[in-house]
């Protein structure tokens, strides 16, 4: 029979790795707590609209990338690409936009079809931020100097801001026709991919991967050079605030981002670990999309960080934490006597493993002593009939060396209160030295 596996860019996540995750949605719930962000938890399925409409059909995305079908009830449906447009129709439904301004997050998977590499897959994972009913430049820089703190606060190193503006529409347009126009005289000079854009999404060319696409546009327009006199000070007061913050950030004129809803500020955030996947967090304004949606007009600012990427980097970082006791078991009447206690020292909060393997108990003696456990429990057929256990560090910490428990000394209790006893151990408190130890009859 055929061994069944995981669709390709469907990767499953193992213990080791989702201990890496847990520590990047801990530290961003943290993060948006501290700052008065909500989170907004939206479906994994949406209507095929919503995105065509919103991110834009010349788009990759819509065009190469969407998982889509039809539904039952013949309705188009799309596992969702990005989560800003669900944020947005998520607040147009339920009235969130007549609330005043909106602070809220997201986390989850996201689906596109595409050449699944290291920190890109088919289904990937997304931390978002969307900010709306404010278009202050002040909460562009708001929204970045959140992004720029939580990639800090995880240990992020080698951050680069990177940061552009697309102005208005009208600016846009403007700016398009001299493009187009630059790049049709050398169309036989672009890549293939490039001249098919030229007709449908010509601003995308500028953000080609061919080098030889690249050179050539180091000659083309500039849409700064382009851009209305209200917009030009808008980003100019952007990078004042930048500034202020002490945020380093680097000019990059041909930052367009992916999506068609983006206007003024568009950003990037790199990290010189990742090679060719360097983007760790991207995002812009898109004061239209709400309109777009059928919402009221809105303004709207946010970005999305890979989760996928940020685990690469924070791997080598995190280390499994050892069990604070480890329980060691032989016997029928011993095994039961552990579950027990097992349980008891869960419920106060602890750390604990339990050897389920009834093997002697030198090989379970190797096998805690491989974990980094800290202290052992040891219950023999012998100390679960007379009732009492038998204690013996592993491992200690400095401040578990005023126990009054040596290494290597084990120490007999009374099964009732081996619970409590294990607990001052573990906090470095000394044993009661009025307690009479017992002996197994």
């Amino acid at each position: 029979m055929e061994r069944l596996q995981a669709l390709r860019g469907m990767v499953d996540l193992l213990p080791p790795q989702t201990m890496v995750w847990q520590q990047v949605e801990a530290q961003a719930r943290q993060h948006f707590q501290h700052a008065g962000v909500g989170e907004i938890r939206t479906p994994l399925l949406e209507a095929t609209a919503l995105f065509a409409r919103g991110i834009g059909e010349a788009t990759d995305v819509v065009g190469k990338e969407m998982y889509s079908f039809q539904d039952r009830g013949r309705r188009s449906c799309t596992m969702r690409p990005e989560g800003t447009a669900s944020v947005v129709r998520a607040s147009i439904q339920h009235g969130l936009l007549s609330q005043g301004p909106q602070r809220l997050w997201y986390m989850g998977p996201m689906f596109r079809y595409e050449r699944p590499q290291a920190g890109r897959q088919r289904q990937f994972h997304q931390i978002g931020l969307e900010l709306l009913g404010v278009a202050d430049e002040r909460s562009d820089v708001d929204a970045i100097a959140l992004a720029w703190d939580l990639l800090a606060d995880l240990g992020v190193q080698g951050l680069q801001l990177q940061i552009n503006t697309l102005g208005t529409p009208e600016d846009r347009r403007c700016y398009r026709e001299q493009l187009v126009g630059w790049l049709e005289q050398r169309a036989h000079e672009l890549d293939p991919d490039s001249r098919r854009r030229l007709g449908s999404n010509p601003l995308r060319i500028l953000d080609s991967k061919n080098q030889a696409t690249q050179h050539l546009l180091s000659g083309a327009p500039q849409l700064l050079e382009t851009l209305g006199k209200g917009s030009r000070e808008r980003f100019d007061r952007v990078c004042q605030l930048l500034q202020a913050l002490d945020i380093p950030f680097v000019l990059q004129p041909r930052l367009v981002r992916g999506l068609d809803y983006y206007t003024h500020t568009a950003f990037e955030i790199t990290c010189d670990q990742l090679g060719a996947q360097a983007t760790v967090c991207g995002g812009g304004r898109y004061d239209g999309l709400a309109a777009m949606l059928g919402g009221p007009p809105t303004a709207g600012m946010g970005w999305a960080m890979g989760v996928e990427r940020l685990v690469l980097l924070l791997a080598q970082q995190v280390k499994a934490s050892p069990p604070q006791v480890v329980v060691l078991n032989r016997g029928d009447t011993a095994q039961v006597s552990a579950l027990v206690l097992t349980r008891q020292l869960r419920r106060a909060n602890l750390h604990v493993e339990l050897d389920l393997s009834g093997a002697a108990f030198a090989r379970q003696f190797k096998r805690a002593d491989r974990t980094g456990g800290g202290l052992a429990v040891i219950i023999g057929e012998q100390e679960a009939q007379v009732g009492v256990v038998k204690l013996k560090w592993l491992h200690q910490t400095p401040q578990q060396r005023g126990s009054g428990l040596a290494m290597g000394e084990e120490w007999t209790v009374p099964a009732a209160e081996a619970s409590g006893t294990v607990g001052r151990l573990l906090n470095g408190e000394p044993r009661a030295q009025s307690q009479a130890e017992p002996t197994p009859v």
